[in-house]
């Protein structure tokens, strides 16, 4: 897989979702082809450029409704997360932009992960690497908010605290609208 410099993310609809399971097995090989429902939507998913490349070639019928920058959404990996989904970055971002999130913060795998932040449910995902590793993820609505978590569980962590202040955007807000 190659590295892209256009990392843009795509919010796009479908007329039957189970099309994408139906199409994506078919793409080539070296496609990771993803997309994730963006949440509480009924019918909006958001992909990487490779995917969305994918599906025009193989002329998938899909409605574009907005594209996001990918350099916007943030991601702080441990140092195995970065090991083994340095390739996977896209497919993260979008995940974090399914949540409308603008960056994710890497707190766990295949197991422990520091949950003493007082976040609900809502505030956590996960992305399996296909090494078998599940990555446990911190979504991160605010710069305030990573900045906050950062102070309580990554304090010592320069690295982590230069990251979380130095957010691209301030908060989910500011993402682009796909209505």
């Amino acid at each position: 897989m190659t590295r892209r410099l256009d990392n843009r993310l795509y919010y796009f609809t479908v007329e039957d979702e189970s099309l994408l399971a139906e199409v994506f097995p078919k793409f080539e090989d070296d496609t990771y082809a993803i997309a994730y429902k963006v949440a509480g939507t009924d019918d909006v998913f958001v992909t990487t450029a490779d995917t969305k490349d994918a599906m025009d070639r193989h002329d998938v019928p899909f409605n574009s409704l907005a594209e996001e920058e990918g350099i916007k959404i943030s991601l702080f990996h441990t140092a195995l997360s970065r090991e083994e989904l340095s390739e996977y970055e896209d497919a993260l971002k979008a995940l974090a932009l399914a949540h409308r999130a603008i960056g994710l913060i890497c707190i766990g795998v295949n197991g422990p992960a520091k949950f003493n932040d007082g976040a609900t449910a809502e505030n956590y995902t996960y992305f399996t690497a296909p090494a078998g590793h599940t990555f446990l993820w911190r979504l991160v609505f605010q710069r305030d908010d990573a900045v906050e978590y950062v102070e309580k569980n990554l304090a010592s962590d320069e690295s982590a605290r230069e990251w979380a202040s130095t957010l691209p955007l301030d908060s989910a807000e500011e993402l682009v609208s796909y209505h």
